[in-house]
């Protein structure tokens, strides 16, 4: 089975990295240059410039050379996830898609099978996640991730060809769970990351991991996931794993509104879109969400993390 990865940002390129090792892989650059410059270097500079390319990947920009491979890996943002596959659509068409983004759409409050779904409707969706850093992969340390798809038996085909040695998969067919776990645990991270930030202390942050993460379940039981989805890698692994880690993009993002410090704003932090949808989804379904709800407000500006603070205190007491 041939693989392309669709997406040459760093867990693109650490996912093809990690595939090389069964055999050839194509990865796809949107930009020409930048593709010209991997594939001539064998270096990603600006993501993975510690890391070389192994002879067995090509970097290419043509869409229809990567789409002609059996399975597409799909690494791009949540937010751009739709225009991408619109934007291919025809090359695209029929062929099994598997997501490696996390996140809830904005516009729409679908996770990433849903939108494959809706922009390439005959194609074959999957989708991969779990606790995961670019770098760890791309340097070959042990990996274990989630993969979901609501067709058995193609599951056990892309979980037999995706494994590597480094890069352990677990298959499952609640792919709603799957898609809310990874997408809703970076919420809870920039929270974790702003109470880090503004000094509140490791004891602050274990109680906002466990609340937030029975606001994960509630939310993902309501959407109709399977309650032990969420207590696996796809879930609880990926939320201990962001909220306790400077690695993490959303964590890193949390603590610099604790520390009222500026973030690069090239960066992608999918958790500030996903508080937005989440919150909005929690207030249409009368769903008690107060930590996705203050991260939310907290990541427009609208709170300060004083104010943050004071809003979850000042909560009425209740059972646990």
């Amino acid at each position: 089975m041939s693989v392309s990865v669709l997406g040459s940002g760093a867990f693109g390129t650490a996912l093809a990295i990690s595939l090389a090792g069964n055999g050839p892989v194509t990865l796809w650059s949107r930009s020409a240059e930048q593709a010209k410059a991997m594939q001539n270097s064998r270096i990603n500079k600006s993501r993975l410039p510690d890391v070389i390319l192994p002879d067995a990947i090509t970097v290419t920009s043509d869409i229809e050379v990567a789409a002609a491979k059996d399975v597409l890996l799909v690494s791009v943002p949540m937010q751009q996830l739709r225009h991408a596959l619109r934007e291919h659509a025809a090359v695209l068409a029929g062929k099994t898609l598997v997501a490696c983004c996390k996140g809830i759409e904005l516009s729409s409050g679908l996770g990433p099978i849903s939108v494959i779904r809706e922009a390439i409707p005959d194609a074959r969706p999957a989708l991969l996640t779990g606790p995961s850093f670019a770098d760890d992969i791309a340097r070959g340390l042990p990996t274990a991730l989630t993969l979901a798809c609501a067709d058995a038996d193609l599951l056990e085909t892309l979980q037999s060809e995706l494994t590597t040695a480094n890069l352990r998969l677990y298959r499952t067919t609640d792919v709603i769970g799957a898609e809310l776990g990874g997408a809703l645990k970076n919420v809870m991270a920039i929270g974790c990351g702003a109470a880090i930030g503004a000094g509140l202390g490791d004891s602050a942050r274990a109680a906002l991991m466990t609340r937030g993460f029975a606001e994960m379940q509630r939310f993902a039981l309501m959407r109709g996931a399977q309650p032990e989805t969420l207590m696996g890698l796809s879930g609880l692994g990926d939320l201990v794993l962001t909220c306790s880690s400077e690695l993490s993009r959303n964590y890193r993002f949390g603590l610099c509104l604790g520390r009222n410090e500026p973030f690069d704003t090239t960066t992608t932090v999918e958790g500030v879109a996903t508080a937005r949808a989440m919150a909005d989804i929690a207030k249409a379904e009368r769903l008690d969400m107060p930590i996705s709800a203050t991260v939310a407000d907290l990541s427009q500006g609208a709170y300060s993390v004083a104010q943050a603070i004071e809003t979850l205190l000042n909560r009425p007491l209740k059972e646990e």
